[in-house]
C-alpha cells in the first residue's frame, strides 16, 4: 500500500507534545539494514543508546539479532524486551553491573588493557567472547563533543599499547568513530584501523564497527558498505558486526508540539512551544543542528524563533520563517526526532516527558506511553 501521511486531524488526536513513529518507515529502515547484512554476510545489531523504544521490539527483531548495551539497564532491557545477541560495551564497567552483564552478554568490549586483566577471569568462567575497543587515531567528526579521537581521548586502546599480539582470551576488535557519517568515510577510516591494527585483524574472531553509518539515509551508498564488509571477511576470516541507533530510527516520525504563547522582543518573535530543546532534543544544542519544521519555508513573509518551556535561556531555536503567521494552538512538527531523543530526555524544570506513540500503516494511532508527576518524582 502507499504510504499514508499524517493528516491534520490524525495530528490533532494525538496528545501533545509526543513522539511519533512511523511504522511503515521504521519498518522500511529496517528492511534496508537487513539486505545490509544478508547481502554482506556481516551482522547489524540495534545499539540501544541510539534507539530503545521497546514496543517497536517486535517489529524490529524480525530484521536484526540482536542488540548492543552500554549498561547493565540496557542489557536487561535486551534480555526481556528483545531477546537474541547482547554485546556490551562501556566506557568502563561499574563493578556492581559486570557480573549481571557478563550473565547475559553474548560479546563484551573492554575499553583499556587494565580492565581486561580486572575482569579476564570472570569472562572466561563465563565463556563470553572478549573484545577491546581501539584507537584508530582517525575520524572525520567534526565536533568534539562526539569525536572518539581528539588528543588524548579516553576512548579506545591505541595500536603501540597492544603491540604484535592480541592478549590472550581477546577474540574480538571494535572502533566507534563515526557519527551520521556515509560508507566512503568509513572506508578511509578502515584504511586507518588496517594500517594501525591490520596484524592483529588477522588473530581476531570478529570485528565491530561500532555505530554512527548512516545506511539509512537517502543517498547512502549501500553498495560500498556490503562491499567493505565482504573485503573484510575475506581478508582477515572474521565475522563483522556493525550497530548503528541513529540508522534504525532515522526519519522516522516526528515531535508534535503545539504554540502556547507568542512574545515580541526588540523586532524578534518567538513562538513558545510546549517542548523543550535542552530538555527533550538535546542534541539539537549539544552537535548543533537546527531541526526541520513541517510547513517551515526558506524565506517566508513571518519568522519566528521556536522558544523550549525550561528556563535555560539558549532553549531556544532561531530561524524559521511561514508564509501565514503561527497563532496559539497551531501544531509545530519537528521532523526526525525519534533517534537520541526518547533515550536522552531529562525532566529539569520539572518539565513533562512527551508522550510516545505511533502512527500504524492502516492509519490509525497507538499511544505507548505517557509521563506525569510520578516520571519526574521517579528521578529524583
Amino acid at each position: 500500500m502507499n504510504r499514508q501521511s499524517m493528516d491534520i486531524n490524525t495530528i490533532n488526536t494525538i496528545p501533545s507534545p509526543c513522539y511519533v513513529i512511523e511504522e511503515e518507515l521504521l519498518e522500511n529502515n529496517l528492511k534496508v539494514l537487513d539486505m545490509v547484512q544478508k547481502a554482506s554476510g556481516g551482522k547489524v545489531i540495534l545499539a540501544l543508546k541510539g534507539f530503545s523504544t521497546y514496543h517497536t521490539f517486535p517489529m524490529v527483531k524480525k530484521y536484526l539479532p540482536g542488540v548492543t548495551a552500554s549498561s547493565l539497564n540496557e542489557a536487561l532491557l535486551g534480555v526481556n524486551e528483545f531477546g537474541g545477541e547482547i554485546h556490551a560495551y562501556s566506557p568502563v564497567y561499574l563493578p556492581n553491573e559486570i557480573d549481571g552483564i557478563l550473565e547475559h552478554a553474548s560479546h563484551v568490549t573492554f575499553n583499556s588493557l587494565a580492565e581486561w586483566e580486572r575482569y579476564k577471569e570472570k569472562v572466561k568462567a563465563k565463556g563470553v567472547s572478549a573484545g577491546l575497543r581501539i584507537n584508530p587515531e582517525y575520524s572525520e567528526v567534526t565536533t568534539d563533543l562526539y569525536n572518539p579521537c581528539v588528543v588524548g581521548s579516553r576512548l579506545g586502546v591505541r595500536a603501540e599499547q597492544i603491540g604484535d599480539e592480541l592478549p590472550e582470551g581477546i577474540e574480538g576488535l571494535h572502533f566507534h568513530t563515526l557519527c551520521e557519517n556515509g560508507a566512503e568515510t568509513l572506508e578511509r577510516t578502515l584504511e586507518a584501523v588496517e594500517e594501525r591494527f591490520g596484524h592483529l585483524l588477522h588473530q581476531a574472531k570478529w570485528l565491530n564497527m561500532g555505530g554512527g553509518h548512516a545506511i539509512t539515509r537517502k543517498g547512502y551508498d549501500t553498495e560500498l558498505l556490503i562491499n567493505l564488509i565482504q573485503q573484510l571477511r575475506k581478508n582477515y576470516n572474521l565475522q563483522v558486526i556493525l550497530e548503528p541507533g541513529s540508522a534504525v530510527g532515522w526519519e522516522t516520525g516526528p515531535l508534535i508540539s503545539t504554540v502556547l504563547d507568542i512574545v515580541e522582543n526588540q523586532g524578534t518573535t518567538t513562538a513558545m512551544l510546549d517542548v523543550s530543546f535542552a530538555a527533550h532534543m538535546p542534541d539539537t544544542l549539544e552537535m548543533p543542528y537546527k531541526p526541520r519544521v513541517r510547513g517551515a519555508v526558506e524565506d517566508g513573509k513571518y519568522h519566528y524563533n521556536l522558544g523550549g518551556t525550561t528556563c535555560l535561556a539558549g532553549d531556544f531555536m532561531a530561524g524559521y520563517s511561514f508564509e501565514a503567521p503561527l497563532k496559539v494552538g497551531d501544531k509545530i512538527i519537528l521532523e526526525d526526532m525519534i533517534h537520541y531523543t526518547m533515550v536522552k530526555t531529562t525532566t529539569f524544570n520539572g518539565v513533562n516527558l512527551p508522550s510516545i506513540g505511533m502512527y500504524k500503516k492502516d492509519g490509525s494511532f497507538e499511544l505507548f506511553k505517557s509521563f506525569g508527576y510520578e516520571s519526574y518524582k521517579d528521578r529524583l
